[in-house]
């Protein structure tokens, strides 16, 4: 239900919890993944059996995956704990875990950049305020570079090893699940994490390594597509447009176009929350696709990031746009047909979760008193008594739109937030970021209802306003007229 100042549920410490962990995960690699695309572009195009075989460019593929991608990741997670220099303490400790292993060290990155950070992060509060005026730069220089030292001795002693131990089991798992034809299966998890807004996570902070070191070996990797196959969400989106109500059916073209072209899969989110049911159509859809992945031997060599079809098409290798598209044509003809039978006998509503409220407090006011215009006059005196207990602000200069990656719905929500303050000739900064950088100075802040509680935890001064769908919200309207008066 979309409100002002939206209420934490009794399982949100747990779910702000894993969102926070989750988030932590991804962020190491979202911010680089230009990078692994870099190096999948040049992979499938470069190498001998690529589109355009070349020794020269060829040889890029083996330096980037070992020492380029997981340099960055450690450096990223770095500055996640302590800023730049974190990431510069994190990175060096990072090429400790790299050097001596036979496999892409993603995980070593990940978990030795932020340790490495840490460390010199409780250095430098011990010494805060204890160095005399003068010394700054040379503490700071020298510290840096023997706690880095003696850290990535430490990783390639005895971190690299346990690091490479622990890939080889879960890449050994993996295999495990395909040889036994039950890796469809993960997406009964994978799908209804996806809903609870841990796709980053999932698909970043835990497949995209596993998947890309897989792929240095084979050339592809399975793994890229079990998180990001737009072809579940695209059916569930698509029996909306045929079989949805109300403002469900009238927005779902427009979501099934920027979810399957623009890639950005959070935007069918909400579809699924105000039908939790059609869960059981997005995992079925799920698993049909990876099985059809799996046994016509599809593959990508990098990341799809975005989710899109296009980006699909791009990372796709040489003989492999068949298997591609029968996997996610099976997963979206699955997912339709399971959505189209539980919209069909379903409870038929207008899906407009905001007037289903309304009507629900009409009726239980009504009950009480038998009286229409009591049970209004009940209604304004409840969204006034709402306002009153929030952290409504009167002078609005910045609005930011927040998701958990800051990259798609967010950008999205931003844009079509900024043209309606624009036409209505309303002077405000609207911007759009990641929960995890949401800027102190931010007025309002806007998210997904489900992401509400984690942004409130970043920027508790600012007023929040929690939405169901990122493309039609009845809260933009009432911003832009708020803000007008």
């Amino acid at each position: 239900m979309s409100s002002v100042d939206a209420k934490s549920g009794s399982g949100g410490g747990l779910r702000v919890g894993v969102q926070k962990f989750g988030r932590f995960l991804s962020g190491m690699v979202m911010p680089n993944m230009g990078a692994f695309i870099a190096w999948g572009l040049i992979t499938a195009l470069f190498i001998p059996t690529g589109w355009f075989p070349n020794e020269t460019f060829g040889a890029l593929v083996g330096p980037m995956i070992t020492y380029l991608l997981p340099l960055l990741i450690g450096y990223t997670g770095g500055t996640m704990v302590h800023g730049q220099r974190g990431g510069v303490v994190g990175a060096i400790m990072t090429i400790g875990v790299i050097v001596g292993a036979d496999i892409p060290m993603f995980l070593g990155a990940m978990a030795a950049g932020p340790f490495g950070a840490w460390v010199i992060k409780q250095f430098d509060k011990a010494v805060e305020g204890k160095i005399k005026s003068g010394f700054e730069m040379l503490v700071n220089n020298f510290s840096a570079g023997i706690i880095g030292g003696a850290l990535a001795l430490l990783a390639h002693t005895i971190i690299g090893p346990v690091i490479q131990a622990i890939s080889s089991v879960l890449s050994a798992g993996v295999q495990f699940l395909m040889d036994a034809g039950l890796l469809p299966l993960v997406n009964l998890l994978i799908e209804p994490g996806k809903v609870l807004f841990l796709n980053n996570a999932i698909n970043h902070g835990i497949l995209t390594p596993l998947a890309t070191e897989q792929a240095s070996q084979m050339g592809k990797s399975i793994l890229f597509m079990l998180e990001s196959n737009p072809g579940p969400g695209l059916g569930i989106l698509l029996a909306y447009c045929f079989l949805g109500r109300g403002t469900a059916k009238a927005s779902a073209p427009g979501a099934a176009i920027i979810h399957f072209f623009g890639g950005i899969h959070e935007i069918y989110f909400p579809y699924i929350l105000m039908r939790p049911i059609l869960i059981l159509a997005a995992m079925a859809g799920g698993v049909a696709g990876t099985f059809t992945f799996m046994i016509t031997g599809a593959g990508l060599v990098a990341a799809p990031s975005p989710g899109s079809i296009f980006a699909y098409f791009l990372m796709t290798p040489k003989g492999g746009y068949l298997p591609m598209l029968a996997g996610v044509v099976v997963a979206a003809v699955v997912s339709f047909v399971i959505a189209a039978i539980l919209l069909k006998t379903g409870k038929q509503t207008d899906d407009n979760l905001e007037d289903a409220s309304e009507r629900m407090k009409d009726m239980k006011n009504q009950g009480k008193t038998g009286n229409a215009a009591v049970a209004a006059d009940n209604r304004e005196a409840d969204r006034a008594a709402a306002i009153a207990s929030s952290n409504v602000k009167t002078n609005v200069n910045k609005i930011v739109f927040s998701c958990d990656a800051g990259m798609g719905s967010s950008a999205m929500g931003a844009s079509i937030l900024r043209k309606k303050m624009k036409e209505a000739g309303v002077d405000v900064v609207v911007t759009n970021t990641a929960i995890s950088e949401i800027p102190q100075d931010a007025d309002i802040v806007i998210t997904q209802k489900t992401l509400t509680d984690r942004a409130k935890t970043v920027a508790p001064k600012a007023e929040h306003i929690s939405i169901d769908n990122f493309l039609k919200s009845p809260e933009y309207e009432e911003l832009v007229e708020r803000l007008k008066k």
